[in-house]
């Protein structure tokens, strides 16, 4: 199967005015699977009911949230891996490091190794 792409136009990043315009491949998305669709396609692969999926789904949330409070990283195996990030002010000396200079905190994921190899064999297909 092939990912779908199209051409989009898309302004020069960081430029007034937005600079010289250029196009760009971008992916066409296909929908989205939310947690009923996930629970239904996994019902099909194995023996677990929907109801005990759909707990284990809320659960790892739960769980995956007290983690990374912790300051662990979550590695969910072939799925990949979660952990939090900051970026903040910079300063002299570390002593002068303190909560205030935190600007922005984020999460990161980063794809197992089975989803790395998809990508690595994908294939593509412009359409309109």
């Amino acid at each position: 199967m092939a990912i779908k792409f199209r051409a989009v136009q898309r302004a020069q990043p960081g430029v007034a005015g937005g600079g010289e315009k250029k196009y760009y491949a971008s992916p066409v998305m296909n929908g989205e699977w939310d947690i009923d669709r996930l629970t239904k396609s996994i019902e099909k692969i194995c023996t677990v009911s929907g109801a005990d999926i759909r707990a284990v789904l809320y659960a790892l949330v739960d769980v995956s949230v007290d983690g990374l409070e912790d300051g662990t990283i979550i590695r969910l195996g072939d799925l990949g891996s979660i952990r939090v990030t900051l970026s903040s002010e910079g300063r002299a000396t570390a002593e002068e490091i303190d909560v205030a200079c935190i600007k922005k905190t984020g999460i990161i994921f980063v794809p197992g190794a089975r989803i790395k190899e998809t990508l690595e064999d994908v294939k593509f297909v412009k359409t309109n």
